[in-house]
């Protein structure tokens, strides 16, 4: 329990000093719509709502959020070869003004698809797994999935695969850039994994 405590602590902490420094700038929506068209709509869609499953949708995301996934990105923290790629070419207004765009557009729904898993996705969703000390997800992103600004993103509608394959690189090791997030993938299996995504993909 102290471990989660002080886990928690720190991504407060780590947060509020993104939020802090999100703030510090006003951002240029404007700006941050035409970089977007040139370097992340191919993937992400015009709108940030992406129709490919391995892609995530981003429109109106928590911008806090967005802009600490493009500084890892580009810091190696978070690792991924493609978006290293694009986001060592941004600057950190650029990456401000990027995100501050993408959380101010509409985000589409999706639905959940397995109606097998879907029940046991809502059951872990809002309740966790007691007896491994899983926590309720609900808990930190909201019984609705509109997160917690800031600290905890936003998950309604989000594609079940890309969802389902964070939590699989958290569990793994692949993904490194949340501890929280690896304390508890990591004592969920494939099934639950994939419940949970589905069950995510359809939130409102």
């Amino acid at each position: 329990m102290k471990l989660s405590a002080s886990l928690l602590c720190a991504a407060a902490a780590a947060a509020l000093s993104f939020s802090a420094q999100a703030q510090s700038v006003k951002p240029d929506l404007a700006k941050g719509g035409a970089l977007y068209g040139q370097a992340c709509v191919a993937c992400h869609a015009a709108d940030g709502n992406s129709t490919t499953p391995a892609n995530p949708k981003l429109a109106q995301q928590h911008p806090e959020y967005l802009l600490k996934q493009l500084q890892e990105f580009k810091s190696g923290k978070r690792d991924n070869a493609i978006m290293k790629g694009f986001a060592a070419a941004l600057s950190d207004d650029d990456m401000r003004n990027i995100s501050y765009w993408l959380a101010s557009q509409k985000a589409k729904g999706g639905a959940a698809t397995d109606k097998d898993l879907v029940q046991l996705g809502e059951r872990i969703y809002r309740g966790g797994i007691a007896d491994r000390q899983i926590a309720a997800c609900a808990g930190c992103h909201s019984p609705n999935g509109a997160g917690i600004p800031a600290q905890y993103p936003r998950l309604s509608g989000q594609q079940a695969e890309y969802t389902a394959t964070q939590l699989r690189q958290f569990r793994d090791g692949t993904r490194k850039n949340n501890a929280q997030m690896t304390d508890v993938a990591a004592k969920m299996n494939d099934r639950e994994i994939q419940a949970v995504a589905d069950y995510i993909a359809g939130l409102r």
